[in-house]
């Protein structure tokens, strides 16, 4: 039996980007007047797309122009581009794992933009892992934690959503791979202060993926698959 799909979040959990993000995004929302701290993002908004929490913002503080809104989020992504290329990382462990799995079918499904994907993959030298297997929610016009994004992924390249495993850190992503009916693997970076919805496996860490897709492997998708360990 073919091995399963391996879905791939970006931002949080193949590079750590969401800090960049946050103080980019207080900043240009700050500078149209409203209130937002980067705490507020990585906690509260950690893994929505940018629209929806300006219009959440909107809803308490009161609505900005369109067009003062849409410059602003120019000038935000603009920063924050300069800024990914070269201040972002890769997630400890992301390397090693994609390594280990490299003979799975993966690709990258995330909310953000295309671009933004691909210049975090470049800039964090895990582009050569997928491709141009990303996978974007302004392209496909659907954003987690609506499934539709990760069925589009799984359709386009060939998948049945039961044979896809979906790897996210943030909940956002979590609750729409289960709700589109795919195996899904939670890397909760902060299991003190977060935690892991029903029906999604919880790991701590990326150098603990391999073991857990293994695993899944085995029991779901059988098949001879060498077994490998990463030491951290």
């Amino acid at each position: 039996m073919p091995l399963p799909l391996l879905l791939f979040d970006c931002d949080g959990t193949l590079v750590d980007s969401e800090p960049l993000l946050a103080e980019e995004m207080a900043i240009g929302l700050n500078s149209v007047g409203l209130p937002f701290k980067s705490t507020d993002y990585l906690g509260e908004f950690r893994g929505a797309r940018f629209r929806k929490i300006a219009a959440e913002l909107q809803q308490r503080y009161g609505n900005v122009d369109e067009d003062q809104l849409a410059s602003m989020e120019h000038s935000m992504r603009t920063s924050l581009a300069n800024r990914l290329t070269s201040e972002l990382k890769a997630i400890p462990g992301a390397h090693e794992s994609l390594e280990v799995l490299h003979d799975y079918p993966s690709a990258v499904v995330s909310n953000g933009p295309e671009s933004k994907i691909h210049m975090a993959l470049q800039a964090t030298g895990l582009a050569a892992y997928f491709g141009k297997r990303l996978f974007s929610g302004y392209t496909a016009n659907c954003w987690k934690p609506e499934p539709c994004l990760h069925l589009h992924a799984a359709s386009i390249m060939g998948f049945k959503a039961s044979d896809c495993i979906a790897i996210d850190d943030a909940l956002v992503g979590v609750r729409a791979a289960l709700q589109a009916g795919m195996t899904v693997i939670h890397l909760n970076r902060y299991p003190d202060a977060e935690t892991t919805p029903e029906g999604a496996i919880m790991i701590s860490n990326m150098y603990q993926l391999p073991a857990v897709v293994e695993r899944l492997t085995h029991e779901n998708w059988p098949m001879p698959v060498p077994q490998h360990s990463i030491e951290k």
